[in-house]
């Protein structure tokens, strides 16, 4: 997965659940960034680091699985496969997502 298909994969999940998140979250990946504010409508995707209360750090393959169903958030945080810097609620809410 690129960075690229990953923010497509991102926008078109947040227009599918518009306002359900809520919230502004960062995904930190080797590849860069992707900066989520779902706090507003429409919500705003776009790759720059913008502030947040939490940032996500993983790699892209893990991210793919992820958004594929493949890999549950919870157990890819509990196995080391991502990291949560900030406030992990915001985490919990994005959960909600996948």
């Amino acid at each position: 997965m690129t960075l690229e298909e990953a923010t497509t994969k991102v926008q078109k999940l947040t227009e599918y659940n518009a306002g359900k998140f809520g919230d502004k979250v960062n995904f930190q990946f080797d590849e860069g960034i992707i900066h989520l504010d779902d706090s507003i409508s429409p919500a705003l995707i776009i790759n720059e680091q913008k502030e947040a209360p939490c940032t996500l750090k993983m790699s892209i393959e893990n991210f793919g699985k992820m958004m594929e169903g493949d890999l549950n958030p919870m157990m890819a945080f509990m196995g080391g496969k991502m990291k949560i810097d900030g406030d992990k609620g915001v985490a919990m809410k994005l959960a909600s997502l996948f």
